[in-house]
């Protein structure tokens, strides 16, 4: 596996763990203050990284470049997390894992239109597997609460990957070209401003309600970890895979995050383990392994 492979899959394993925190934190946190905090939280730590590699605070970028940076970080980050946070809290994490299998395809379908990128036959055979895992694997584990939540939630989520998969591809020349983690940090930034500014504009009740993941102090033992592993470590690793691979061959190691959630969804969450989980684990591992070696 090259180094591109590996922060694919590694981005798959941090953001499974994440979700899985955020699903407990979303129990008591909304969508809107759990995004909130965990942006602010990677501002902090991508800052740190950013002193700790000694990098300049601004790029002699052009101003189409960071209007370009801009309306990925409102996308990809302000619009898209929080429709996944709002997506999960409807769906819990195994059906949601159902609806993440628009990823890949929704990937390589953008990598095709933007870039001319095309798949290998032996990679469209892999990501066929992988997603033919995930179909099968993710099944509906826990209960939903009304009964348009779960196409609500399916429609979230899928459209979540739509905008973000729009959002990393159209600044992926920026990533390959300079700092990761400057390019990640200015993202964010904006991601938060925009969050800040659209909560000031709805009055003091609805700046307060944004805050609320910065008050509700006995969810942090789980937010903070969901902030470090998911905005953070997994988006990191996230866009350096597709710093070295192609749209589509990053995408389907990244897909295998849906087979991670299953799994932790049932040693962590409790969530039922069936045998079509454990077929579409496997289908989706195979899928993997076919890419990886090719």
């Amino acid at each position: 596996m090259s180094i591109g492979d590996i922060c694919a899959v590694a981005s798959a394993l941090f953001w499974s763990i994440a979700v899985i925190l955020m699903r407990v934190s979303g129990l008591k946190v909304p969508p809107l203050p759990l995004t909130f905090f965990k942006i602010w939280v990677a501002v902090l730590l991508l800052m740190g990284t950013l002193l700790w590699e000694g990098s300049p605070w601004v790029l002699n970028l052009t101003g189409q470049d960071y209007l370009r940076l801009v309306v990925s970080a409102v996308l990809g980050i302000t619009l898209a997390d929080t429709m996944i946070a709002s997506a999960l809290n409807r769906l819990g994490a195994s059906l949601q894992a159902l609806a993440d299998c628009v990823y890949s395809p929704v990937i390589a379908f953008v990598g095709l239109v933007m870039f001319g990128e095309y798949l290998s036959a032996w990679e469209m055979m892999g990501g066929a597997l992988v997603v033919s895992g995930v179909f099968v694997g993710a099944t509906r584990t826990v209960e939903i609460k009304k009964p348009n939540d779960l196409w609500i939630g399916i429609l979230l989520a899928a459209g979540a990957h739509i905008i973000m998969a729009v959002g990393i591809l159209m600044v992926r020349d920026l990533f390959r070209e300079h700092s990761l983690v400057w390019v990640s940090t200015f993202r964010f930034v904006v991601a938060g401003v925009v969050m800040l500014f659209w909560g000031a504009l709805g009055g003091r009740k609805k700046l307060r309600h944004l805050f609320l993941g910065f008050r509700t102090r006995e969810t942090w033992k789980f937010m903070i970890p969901m902030s470090i592993l998911g905005p953070f470590l997994a988006t990191l690793f996230w866009v350096a895979g597709f710093k070295h691979l192609n749209a589509g061959r990053a995408a389907i190691f990244n897909q295998l995050s849906t087979v991670f959630i299953v799994l932790l969804a049932y040693f962590i969450l409790k969530e039922k383990f069936t045998t079509r989980k454990i077929a579409g684990v496997l289908l989706a591992i195979a899928g993997s392994l076919v890419v990886a070696m090719h």
